[in-house]
């Protein structure tokens, strides 16, 4: 299966952008045509599960990514990630470092990354809330903990709107078309030469901020940027911000005309 996906713009880079885990490729939508503008062929896809990606089979989200480059014809690529599209990132980075040029990671996840107590008792609520029937409850569970202070309200519509697309698709798949485990492991990240910018958000939740910790640690070629004004998902609460920072890092890579 070839990932349902967006192209656009041209240049000598591409860039390819991975959502998170309660979006699809419509969180895109504040740096998308950005990019493009600055000088970038750029590519956003929904993962399979998301958007307008079905599951029809058991699958590796990193290996899917590399099976859309490869469709596309495309040798090597930035890879923007935003919190689970960060750990496809690592992931992709790990098992094809060919084609990774570089990494943006924004609130990303981690392969290997053991969630706190706090993290897997809300996770208990979103499983409580799914097993009763209540969709709805979980999708406003997700909004609530993952939008920052300066999400307004057109990005509450759409998380709102993107995570029940992502739930519908994905709680009628049967288990054996589950994600399959990739392997990657923490350790394997301090062999990930690409260079790589890691951004927190001041207001996530302490994992995220914690995992960015670990790889500004564990990558050999990570700078930390912090956001003193951003939640879980800065593409979504200052968009034309996060599009000039991401624009900014990839015009410094080497190799940038």
């Amino acid at each position: 299966m070839t990932l349902s996906h967006d192209l656009a713009g041209q240049g000598p880079t591409t860039v390819v952008l991975l959502h998170s885990g309660v979006c699809d490729r419509r969180m895109w939508d504040g740096q998308f045509s950005a990019l493009a503008e600055a000088g970038h062929r750029v590519v956003r896809c929904d993962l399979r599960g998301f958007g307008e990606t079905p599951v029809d089979a058991a699958h590796t989200h990193a290996d899917d990514v590399r099976d859309l480059l490869d469709h596309l014809g495309i040798d090597r690529a930035a890879v923007v990630g935003s919190s689970f599209g960060g750990q496809i990132a690592l992931e992709l980075a790990v098992r094809h470092p060919g084609h990774v040029s570089a990494l943006a990671l924004l609130c990303s996840g981690m392969p290997g990354f053991e969630p706190s107590e706090e993290l897997r008792a809300w996770g208990g609520r979103e499983d409580a809330l799914l097993e009763a029937g209540d969709l709805e409850g979980a999708v406003e569970l997700n909004v609530d903990t993952w939008l920052g202070p300066e999400a307004d309200a057109a990005a509450r519509a759409l998380v709102l709107e993107m995570q029940r697309r992502a739930f519908e698709v994905q709680l009628a798949v049967p288990d054996e078309f589950s994600p399959v485990r990739t392997g990657v492991t923490a350790d394997d990240l301090a062999g990930v030469e690409a260079p790589a910018l890691v951004v927190a958000g001041a207001h996530d939740v302490p994992d995220f901020r914690a995992v960015a910790d670990e790889l500004t640690r564990l990558l050999p070629a990570a700078r930390r940027l912090d956001l003193d004004w951003a939640g879980h998902l800065p593409a979504l609460e200052r968009p034309a911000e996060t599009a000039r920072l991401l624009t900014a890092f990839l015009a410094e890579l080497p190799g940038r005309p």
